[in-house]
């Protein structure tokens, strides 16, 4: 039994999200998986690094799956490639080990989320940005930023409250670069609750339009109530960058 890695983009304006849903075939997931069985002749269990949300976009969404095929990964990859809508596609398939699990075995992700802060649209970029007409205050943004870095339980920024698992997580860092009206916020950790990079987002940008000091971050960790950290940003600005393994 072989096991193949995917390395896999998509734009995901159209689609459900990630993970396969029984009420729709639209997600990404249920895609790729669709055209595997096709191409296998097999029942194919897909296995993501991570579930994005409906409208989510990802530049390095990683999965992998078990397989008896034959074909090459440059076949694999061929085959993929050529009947996959195309908003998706696959950079790269390759052997993985046995013991590989795309979602178990990552170390490391980044996201970044995009804010177009003007008051005339990116109209070429729209789909892939949030816009905010007001004026930003990128330093105190950037000040609040500090207070989620390092390892925190963050259950305030998570949107499922009956969460029973552990909430806390380790975030390496976040940066704020700014170019021209844009701002690009890179969040790199271990793990991601769900939402949990939208409602950050949501938060820093209510502290960058003045609606919240940078020190009243620290606070709302310790809470660890939802209702008090900030609204959760549209999906369309958020992109899945990387995912790294040891």
């Amino acid at each position: 039994m072989r096991n193949i890695k995917l390395l896999i983009q998509y734009e995901g304006t159209r689609y459900k999200g990630w993970q396969s849903q029984e009420h729709t075939e639209n997600t990404i997931q249920g895609r790729l998986t669709r055209v595997l069985e096709r191409m296998t002749g097999e029942e194919i269990d897909l296995k993501g690094s991570g579930r994005t949300d409906a409208g989510v976009h990802a530049a390095g969404q990683t999965a992998n799956f078990y397989t008896e095929t034959k074909l090459s990964c440059e076949e694999i990859l061929r085959y993929l490639n050529t009947y996959l809508p195309e908003d998706i596609a696959v950079l790269r398939a390759e052997e993985a080990s046995p013991r590989f699990h795309s979602r178990l075995c990552a170390v490391r992700k980044t996201y970044v989320y995009r804010i177009w802060n003007s008051c005339v649209p990116n109209v070429f970029d729209r789909k892939y940005v949030y816009q905010v007409e007001e004026p930003l205050d990128v330093e105190r943004m950037r000040e609040a930023a500090e207070f989620f870095q390092g390892t925190h339980d963050f259950r305030a920024f998570c949107a499922n409250k009956r969460m029973k698992k552990s909430t806390v997580r380790s975030l390496e860092r976040i940066t704020i670069e700014q170019s021209g009206p844009e701002l690009r916020l890179s969040f790199t950790g271990n793990g991601f609750l769900h939402h949990m990079v939208r409602i950050l987002t949501g938060t820093l940008l209510e502290v960058g339009l003045g609606k919240r000091k940078p020190q009243e971050m620290a606070a709302i960790l310790v809470s660890l109530s939802r209702e008090q950290a900030g609204a959760m940003a549209p999906a369309q600005g958020l992109c899945l960058l990387s995912v790294e393994y040891e």
